[in-house]
């Protein structure tokens, strides 16, 4: 949880900066996240978002610029300046109108894919730092090894140790002059302004250059799993291709590209779910087992290396 005093204090920003706007500010505050790793409260129109503890306040400004410069693409915040609040960065935005998780048939995967790949095709400036998804993807596996010791952690971990050196964040990434979103997910969608405009990609925590094939890794991941119907993959990857994404070949198998970054985030979420499984002492549930379960298929087979379209 946050420390009240950061939580009280952003509050009062978001407040202060949505009145200094707006004279007929309709108040109304409410707290959207609250995460070690990010805590977002809205007032009215404007969101404040106090970043994750360990951001550089160079790199996050980079990035910052970036979609202040791509509004078309990316939300842009009210200033690329982040500000200091109780040793924190922090910065304000627009508040948008997110995905609908109880109306799973109207989720925005062509929306998503078609703005990957506008992100993928515009060119990344010379001072951007690295994408951070394996870096992530490497905090969970530390997380379990370091949670209480629970059976279904081996496959995992087997898993883990299958993959490249540039997939755990433990050698630089191939390719990596590609404008990349890092942590894409449906959540990371909203329509701006609320409540139906354009979709936009919003969250710019990991963005950076790298392998563009993690950005549709996730997606691809679950359908792998069977936790994503073969028509919505089908959908969001004929999209990004129509779009004219660099990560995955044009026509053919796309499987050589996405087949790293795929298994990644497969051992990243499956890391997640029996770490909290561990904290809670259970087992995990139907849903988390099948992703253990595809980490236990993959500790048994090598992974696809090749990444000559992840440029």
């Amino acid at each position: 949880m946050t420390p009240a005093p950061l939580l009280a204090d952003l509050t009062a920003k978001a407040r202060a900066t949505a009145h200094a706007r707006s004279s007929s500010c309709p108040c109304g505050t409410a707290t959207l996240a609250d995460r070690p790793d990010a805590t977002v409260v809205r007032h009215a129109g404007l969101v404040a978002k106090a970043h994750p503890p360990e951001s550089d306040p160079t790199e996050l400004t980079s990035r910052l610029t970036v979609a202040t410069r791509h509004p078309e693409i990316l939300l842009a915040p009210l200033t690329p300046t982040p500000a200091d609040l109780h040793g924190r960065l922090v910065t304000c935005w627009p508040y948008g109108t997110p995905v609908d998780p109880d109306d799973p048939d109207a989720a925005p995967w062509e929306a998503a894919a078609t703005l990957l790949a506008r992100l993928h095709r515009t060119p990344a400036p010379d001072a951007l730092p690295a994408m951070r998804g394996p870096a992530k993807a490497a905090r969970a596996i530390e997380k379990l090894r370091n949670a209480t010791p629970h059976p279904a952690a081996a496959p995992v971990l087997r898993a883990w140790d299958t993959l490249p050196a540039w997939a755990r964040a433990e050698a630089p990434m191939p390719h990596t002059r590609t404008l990349c979103h890092g942590d894409l997910h449906l959540g990371q969608l909203i329509r701006h302004p609320a409540p139906e405009g354009p979709w936009l990609l919003i969250d710019v925590d990991d963005l950076g250059v790298g392998v563009p094939a993690w950005d549709l890794a996730r997606p691809a991941a679950w359908y792998a799993c069977g936790l994503l119907l073969p028509d919505e993959w089908g959908r969001f990857l004929a999209a990004y291709r129509e779009a004219g994404g660099p990560a995955v070949p044009a026509d053919g198998d796309p499987w050589p590209a996405l087949d790293v970054p795929a298994r990644a985030l497969t051992v990243q979420t499956a890391a997640r779910v029996v770490a909290k499984a561990a904290a809670a002492g259970r087992d995990p549930d139907e849903v988390e087992q099948l992703v253990v379960d595809a980490c236990d298929r993959m500790a048994a087979l090598p992974p696809q290396l090749a990444q000559e379209h992840a440029k």
